[in-house]
């Protein structure tokens, strides 16, 4: 028996994936299901260790991207494309999964179509407020449809709909069991303000709280994740408006952050400030509440909708770039950390969202639909 994951080659994409295979691992060792072998199709492996730890095989497949602007490499595309899926069909032909699970995104497209082809049963998920091209192309024809947004359930079938929140993985829900304070050299006593622009960082979120630093650390111990390609500058700027400050060791700079000490963080910050990309289960899942500040003029103004969904649920609230500024933002850290009841119902109402059990529902589904295929055979 054999189980095929696809999606795009982000973070966004792969990380539930690895997830959802997480709990597919147990399950299938749990329920003594022998012989089922884990495939993973995409343009790249993302994160090979993962892949291997989770006995999942990588497969490559070529695909093109159609952007919603006039590009020249749109025309180029397109060939890439055919050729993605001519060379997709070989591959699912030999391969011949019993269910494939789809994350979306533009490399998963000639897998899903050739699996529509072969008439291969397809479970998709997706993570935004409003669903992908891939996505809400695919939701036509799969058997499961799993969203994170309540939001999302108006562009699918409401008969094979169901609303799972977004697969978070093992590492990321388990406690540390540390002292988080004295792993990370903060002290107790005084509030943390973690900051969040991703894996590649936000410079316009950077620029705010270096603006910020000097007022920031009269109050509160700062964790400020850069990204790596921004991180020299950030401490230049920094340490050059610290000098000289009492509190200059109130402020921590890493350019990236392992998944254990993203954990550590989470467990000492009293409020997030954040973009509004898949981080934001993450975010729920640890019960912190959030300032969002979603990309402007992101593909499908995806950033946006989830940022204002996950505010209406009562986890965040939200500044857009447009309104962006030292004041407003330093506004708004203020009025949080001031208010411990407004930050209790955040608290309460993030964890409400996050529903940790999502990649075991998708896997349940993946393992009946796996049998109920097999079955047939």
């Amino acid at each position: 028996m054999k189980i095929l994951f696809t999606g795009g080659g982000s973070g966004g994409h792969f990380y539930p994936i690895i997830a959802v295979a997480e709990k597919l691992n147990k399950m299938l060792e749990r329920e003594k299901i022998a012989k089922v072998e884990l495939y993973y199709m995409s343009t790249e492996p993302y994160n090979e260790r993962l892949l291997y730890d989770n006995k999942i095989i990588f497969k490559p497949v070529i695909a093109g991207k159609m952007r919603g602007y006039f590009s020249i490499q749109n025309f180029f595309d397109v060939f890439k494309m055919a050729w993605g899926v001519l060379k997709a069909f070989f591959q699912i032909f030999s391969l011949y999964p019993d269910v494939i699970f789809g994350k979306g995104g533009f490399p998963s497209f000639p897998v899903l179509f050739v699996a529509r082809f072969f008439r291969i049963p397809v479970i998709i998920h997706e993570s935004d407020s409003v669903p992908g091209r891939v996505n809400a192309w695919a939701g036509k024809f799969a058997q499961k449809i799993a969203i994170s947004y309540a939001e999302a359930a108006q562009y699918f079938p409401a008969g094979r709909t169901a609303l799972t929140g977004n697969p978070i993985r093992n590492e990321i829900l388990q406690p540390s069991g540390k002292d988080a304070f004295k792993e990370l050299g903060l002290d107790p006593n005084v509030p943390v303000l973690l900051v969040l622009g991703g894996s590649q960082g936000a410079r316009i979120i950077n620029s705010q709280i270096e603006t910020l630093a000097p007022r920031l650390v009269e109050k509160y111990q700062i964790i400020h994740q850069t990204g790596e390609a921004n991180i020299a500058d950030v401490e230049m700027t920094v340490m050059g408006l610290l000098g000289g400050n009492p509190n200059a060791s109130r402020y921590h700079i890493y350019g990236y952050m392992d998944s254990e000490k993203m954990k550590l963080a989470a467990e000492v910050a009293t409020i997030v400030v954040s973009r509004a990309g898949s981080a934001i289960f993450e975010i729920a899942a640890w019960g912190v509440p959030a300032i969002l500040i979603p990309i402007a003029n992101h593909v499908g103004d995806h950033q946006r909708n989830n940022a204002f969904a996950y505010a209406r649920a009562g986890g965040a609230v939200v500044i857009e770039e447009a309104n962006l500024g030292p004041n407003i933002l330093m506004s708004e850290i203020e009025q949080l950390m001031a208010d411990t009841q407004k930050r209790d119902k955040m608290k309460e109402s993030a964890k409400a969202f996050a529903r940790t059990d999502s990649a075991e529902k998708i896997a349940e589904q993946i393992v009946a639909v796996l049998l109920r295929h097999q079955a047939l055979k």
